[in-house]
């Protein structure tokens, strides 16, 4: 079995290597959770980019002269350069939309709910919503008009600083394993000196005694790996199963597909391969100087 495979040291009665499954683990853990909140944030602003970008709401007093109005209000939008697609919102799904603050009784109260007019824009089109609302104010005083553009944008922007923040922390954690793992290599090097030099003497090439410290931190980067991604995918399956049941307007789904569970495998193999590139080169280094 890989995780018990011999290796020519006496790595097993070396006590310099018994914390590195663990740093290995908090790594992959961290990595894994930190990993896992840029794809969720990333999620949530392609959807918001998708379905509100490049899209007006306008809003017609409930006063504000009953069907005819609307109908004027449309027939205006319509001939509206940039406008591609015009669509009287019902008021039972307006009121849907007061759910998630007022609650489920929000759609049998007797609200003076505005009647809504959901508005696509062409690709590339930009209208000023100040300019739009005071002509549709012409027909309909107090008609205002909700630029879902403008409105999102910084909580996009705000989205994609996370998403480098959260890169920049992934590079921090790439960072501490790599020095985690020289540390104990050169650990390993002093209490092994005596077996290294003796093996040198045998004429022992030093990829050779590179690729036993290279398959000792394989093994030991491959348990802990296996234990941070089982512990952060409990802990993602717990907040999955928690926020199921919130339908809360703009809050990100706290659930990734079946793609981004295989992403995050990329977390783990990627802890393996540092760890047993970063123990060859320390290895090979420190062979270097030696007389």
């Amino acid at each position: 079995m890989i995780l018990r495979a011999r290796t020519d040291l006496p790595f097993e009665r070396d006590q310099s290597t018994r914390f590195l499954p663990w740093i290995v683990a908090l790594m992959v853990f961290l990595g894994a959770l930190t990993f896992a909140g840029t794809l969720v944030v990333s999620d949530t602003i392609d959807s918001w980019d998708r379905t509100l970008t490049g899209r007006m709401t306008v809003q017609v007093p409930h006063d504000a002269g009953g069907g005819k109005t609307s109908e004027l209000l449309v027939a205006m939008l319509e001939a509206t350069h940039g406008i591609t697609s015009v669509r009287t919102i019902p008021d039972t799904e307006a009121r849907e939309l007061l759910v998630p603050w007022l609650g489920e009784e929000a759609e049998n109260l007797s609200l003076p709910v505005p009647e809504l007019i959901d508005v696509e824009l062409s690709t590339g089109a930009h209208i000023e919503a100040s300019v739009l609302a005071a002509r549709l104010a012409q027909a309909a005083p107090g008609t205002t008009v909700d630029d879902h553009r403008t409105r999102l944008s910084a909580l996009i922007n705000l989205g994609r600083t996370a998403e480098v923040l959260a890169f920049v922390i992934l590079v921090l954690i790439a960072a501490a394993a790599v020095a985690a793992v020289i540390f104990t290599t050169q650990s390993g090097l002093a209490v092994h000196a005596a077996i290294i030099e003796l093996l040198h003497q045998m004429g022992a090439q030093d990829s050779y005694i590179a690729g036993q410290f290279q398959i000792q931190a394989m093994i030991l980067a491959i348990r802990g790996g296996i234990a941070g991604a089982m512990a952060a995918a409990i802990v993602l399956l717990v907040f999955a199963w928690v926020g199921q049941g919130i339908d809360a307007a703009f809050l990100p789904p706290v659930k990734l597909s079946v793609t981004e569970w295989t992403a995050l495998l990329i977390v783990p193999v990627t802890a393996i391969v540092i760890a047993m590139l970063t123990a060859r080169v320390t290895v090979l280094r420190a062979l270097a100087r030696m007389p």
